[in-house]
């Protein structure tokens, strides 16, 4: 019997069209086979007007761009006007009859879009269908390249398919190429800093690397609420100067997790064994209240071996910084750990970034601090995906208030649109280039102009200095009353004018360089 698919909606999914108009794609796919998996952010309709409209997550075409209302029909116009959605494809997959999918691919052998079909069902499902081997023609893509980031892939002879998807079956988000996107590409940010740097002195270099890392350390740790010794901060710190020597591997990931935590009495060290959310409880019931869920423990290993292979595949492949988002967001959707989950997930956009040396040698960009900094659009991205996932997760409370989960989930781990994600992260790496690196130098030379000029006039020890300076810092270049009268009584009045002015010299002149 032939699939049934819907005809012109005002609502879909509680997702209000901007006009009366027909699903089709990935829509008209998800409703007509009531497939369960994350709604895309972006869905397509056929309206009654001649012009292409985008609002409210929806991109409305006109009637001329209306598909087949048929299964290949739906799933044509998916791959070439939505890109790839692996996790609705493989729901799909199975929901349809095989030689449902096999008959397409008879029907047109040849057919670019019926073979990129016929080898995402066989690569999704790890089964060949019923089919002979496809006649000599020309590779196509199973990414259109157009659409989303791909690799050089290797092929599928099989198919007459070119394998370029980004990741392995364990786990391969994918990244649309959206305008925003292509412009800080363009920028290559990479070849910015390299040149910035350039311009700093070696030795008030490695000042300013040492103080953007700590800086980086705290910034982590305030992100998840907490104020941790400055001995923790230090440590957290070195680690993340470290990132990037070595690939990553499960032993890598429980090194990092033992340090992070540094007090393992109350805390089960290594991958997870039960559920895992992120949200609050119920006061009274202690009954769990998900902001998100985390996959389930049993899926956790094979996650985790998809995210090393992401990691070593995509060392020469993807942009740097749209690898960083994938492989640090993929983490943390996964919350593959008890605690620790959040700092090192953004330590591997260190590791990513430094492995494939984006940064300047010995620079570590302090990312954390732009994301605190951006923290309201840092949870906007993380709910980006996980408000659309939860709905898809069936759930119960356990005895001990956390969550268990009663339905197979691995997949909306897997594969993700990471679109925003990588947005964000690239927004906060220009950060960190054209303000956070030449304001930390800038910082660093007034100081040393600041403090020569106090040698000259005064022998201070540097512990003294430095208070001197937190006072200044404090009330606008100019030492209080009650700092005149207590810790520096000593300085007579004309000292005090004459440090004020040498505060004022080396920072106030330059606005913004006070730090």
């Amino acid at each position: 019997m032939e699939t049934e698919f819907s005809g012109p909606v005002s609502v879909f999914h509680d997702r209000r069209l901007p006009e009366v108009a027909t699903p089709v794609g990935y829509a008209a796919l998800i409703d007509a086979y009531n497939l369960s998996a994350p709604v895309p952010r972006m869905l397509s309709a056929i309206g009654t007007k001649h012009r292409i409209i985008e609002q409210g997550g929806w991109r409305i075409y006109t009637p001329r761009h209306a598909p087949d209302a048929t299964l290949e029909g739906h799933l044509t116009f998916a791959l070439k006007n939505e890109g790839l959605d692996l996790a609705i494809l493989k729901r799909l997959f199975l929901a349809v009859n095989e030689d449902q999918i096999a008959g397409l691919v008879r029907q047109k052998p040849t057919g670019l879009y019926t073979r990129r079909i016929w080898f995402l069902h066989e690569w999704l499902l790890e089964r060949q269908l019923n089919l002979p081997a496809a006649d000599k023609v020309s590779y196509v893509d199973a990414v259109d390249t157009e659409l989303q980031y791909a690799t050089s892939g290797q092929n599928s002879a099989r198919h007459r398919v070119r394998n370029n998807l980004p990741g392995t079956l364990e786990f391969c988000p994918l990244v649309f190429k959206t305008p925003a996107l292509s412009e800080f590409i363009a920028q290559d940010l990479k070849e910015r800093a390299r040149v910035v740097v350039s311009q700093v002195p070696k030795d008030l270099l490695a000042r300013t690397a040492a103080f953007l890392l700590l800086k980086d350390s705290k910034s982590s740790y305030v992100i998840e609420g907490e104020r941790p010794p400055q001995d923790r901060i230090q440590r957290w710190g070195r680690v993340i100067g470290e990132a990037g020597r070595a690939p990553l591997d499960e032993a890598e990931f429980l090194r990092l997790q033992r340090i992070v935590i540094g007090d393992e009495r109350f805390v089960k060290l290594g991958f997870r064994n039960e559920g895992g959310f992120v949200g609050e409880h119920e006061r009274e019931t202690q009954r769990p209240i998900p902001d998100h869920i985390s996959a389930r423990h049993e899926d956790v290993p094979s996650l985790v071996r998809g995210l090393i292979a992401f990691d070593h595949a995509a060392e020469n492949e993807l942009d740097p910084v749209v690898a960083a988002a994938v492989l640090a967001f993929g983490f943390v959707y996964i919350h593959p750990f008890e605690d620790g989950n959040g700092r090192i997930h953004r330590y591997l956009m260190h590791h990513v970034l430094s492995r494939r040396g984006f940064n300047p040698a010995g620079i570590h960009f302090p990312v954390s601090a732009a994301i605190l900094d951006k923290i309201s659009e840092y949870k906007s991205v993380l709910e980006s995906y996980s408000t659309r996932l939860l709905p898809c997760v069936e759930w119960e409370s356990t005895p001990q208030g956390n969550v268990k989960v009663l339905n197979d989930t691995g997949d909306f781990y897997r594969f993700f649109d990471a679109t925003p994600h990588a947005e964000f992260l690239y927004e906060c790496v220009q950060r960190t280039i054209e303000q956070d690196l030449p304001k930390e130098t800038q910082f660093l030379r007034s100081f040393d102009t600041f403090r020569a000029g106090i040698e000259n006039m005064i022998e201070m020890p540097e512990r003294t200095l430095n208070n001197l300076f937190g006072f200044l810092q404090q009330n606008g270049g100019q030492l209080s009353k009650r700092a005149r009268d207590n810790e520096f009584s000593e300085l007579t009045p004309d000292e005090v004018t004459r440090i004020e002015e040498l505060y004022q010299a080396a920072f106030l002149k330059d606005s913004g360089t006070a730090s």
